[in-house]
């Protein structure tokens, strides 16, 4: 699958109406980065500081994924304790699901296990549902590597994430728009 999302189409496109709409969830433990990584996506900036997300946040981006203008929204949930019981009211409907950790910290990967067992249990049955590891920039060595923990999660006999360890590795730009072109060719997912 191939997506594009240049300035001269995207003047374009926001001229038409999208063919698909799809709805995207990001969940995870708080300072995990979901903010930031949301931004990077849809605004194309990066900002070192962010306030904590209260409740949730809402961005869309549309653009072309192979020959359908696509119109993503993104639900941006905080990741507090005390929020956690509002999760369902976000992810209820979502087509897809980013669970991110922090890979500086190994409590967060437990947490996104956590994430991803409601998801399972609560979420849409069809919904497509990826593992992020998000800032990989920050460490020199980590202390479990996306394949490490995906055996592990396969010993635990869990299936967690569609995507492939090359993609679970790097969670940038590019990431996000593979695993959307994954969720729309996912037909029993709409």
């Amino acid at each position: 699958m191939s997506t594009s999302t240049d300035d001269t189409q995207n003047d374009t496109e926001r001229n038409m109406s999208p063919q698909l709409q799809l709805k995207l969830v990001l969940l995870g433990e708080s300072a995990v980065g979901k903010t930031s990584f949301l931004h990077r996506f849809v605004n194309e900036d990066f900002t070192e500081k962010r306030e904590p997300t209260v409740g949730a946040g809402f961005l869309t981006k549309t653009y072309r994924v192979d020959d359908r203008l696509m119109k993503l929204n993104c639900w941006d949930t905080a990741g507090q304790e005390r929020f956690h019981s509002l999760a369902p009211m976000y992810y209820r409907g979502a087509q897809a699901a980013i669970v991110m950790y922090d890979v500086t910290k190994q409590a967060t990967f437990a947490k996104a296990k956590n994430w991803i067992r409601e998801l399972q249990r609560q979420a849409p049955p069809h919904i497509v549902i990826a593992l992020v590891g998000n800032k990989i920039d920050l460490c020199e060595s980590i202390s479990s590597s996306p394949e490490q923990q995906q055996h592990q999660e396969e010993e635990e006999g869990q299936q967690e994430s569609t995507l492939n360890d090359q993609q679970l590795q790097f969670a940038d730009h590019n990431t996000l728009h593979l695993y959307v072109s994954q969720a729309v060719s996912n037909p029993q997912a709409h």
